[in-house]
């Protein structure tokens, strides 16, 4: 299969982007054209490189890779390719008016980003804002936000009992949600259609609630039991999900229907306001 291509809208102009090992990579000389205004912008990208690695960003090379994006021909061709982190630096970097606007916009979220860590609670209202910019209720965002805090507890236990890289958190997180739904974070979002959108901004409040209930019951399995080690945490992890699961299956008996679902949270309600 062929990697997944598309096109970005970026200041009115076409900009190619792919999907390389799960993330989205864009087109640099794409990008450098529209910022630079450059009539060579192939040129001025391989001057840039040099002025770039000038500066002390040495991991450039390392940082830029060579994927097959279509050309306007419609035929593949090699192209110079960065992810989002790399093309901000990129854009640091270009000298042009066009630019400018951009690097204000960096230097603003780098500001609040300080500002955040300074202040922890920063960062949840405007997380609360975006949630309520999208469309979200106030009680949903209530629970999201409650949701976010049990995570973050728990993540923090397992970093401290063992679980020190990211694809242990994945597995850990995949047992609790398997002894919880019957599925992992993976199938459920097959389910619901959703492709890189976070799984959870998806749920209805149920879903939220035993999504909690699962991780919340893992972290006091794993500090009532003084657990260490990944072995350890997966037992516990099966175990705290193995409590949210059963009390979801006595719930489903009751409704008379399952509690996961295909549906969209969001696009539910804004279905139901057209409706109204």
């Amino acid at each position: 299969m062929q990697p997944e291509t598309k096109i970005a809208i970026f200041k009115g102009r076409r900009v190619r982007k792919i999907l390389n090992q799960n993330e989205w990579y864009f087109s640099v000389v794409d990008v450098v054209e529209i910022l630079s205004g450059s009539s060579i912008p192939r040129r001025y990208w391989s001057d840039l490189k040099k002025k770039l690695t000038d500066e002390g960003y040495s991991e450039l090379y390392e940082k830029i890779v060579q994927l097959k994006l279509p050309s306007s021909d419609g035929k593949l061709y090699m192209t110079d390719c960065a992810d989002t982190e790399t093309m901000f630096r990129i854009i640091q970097s270009i000298s042009s008016p066009k630019a400018e606007p951009f690097k204000r916009w960096l230097a603003k979220v780098g500001y609040e980003r300080v500002q955040e860590i300074e202040n922890p609670e920063l960062a949840t209202k405007r997380t609360r804002m975006l949630y309520k910019l999208k469309g979200y209720s106030d009680d949903w965002i209530e629970k999201r936000m409650r949701g976010i805090a049990i995570r973050e507890e728990l993540t923090d236990e397992w970093q401290k009992r063992g679980a020190q890289e990211e694809k242990d958190y994945e597995i850990l997180t995949s047992e609790i949600s398997r002894a919880t739904f019957g599925v992992t974070p993976s199938e459920y979002k097959e389910i619901k259609g959703l492709k890189r959108e976070n799984l959870r901004d998806h749920m209805d409040d149920l879903e939220l609630i035993f999504t909690m209930l699962g991780e919340r019951s893992s972290t006091e399995i794993h500090r009532n039991e003084d657990s260490k080690g990944v072995k350890k945490l997966k037992t516990d992890a099966r175990a705290g999900g193995r409590i949210a699961g059963n009390a979801r299956k006595e719930l489903e008996r009751r409704l008379k229907r399952p509690i996961v679902s295909r549906h969209n949270y969001l696009k539910e309600k804004e279905t139901q306001k057209r409706i109204g």
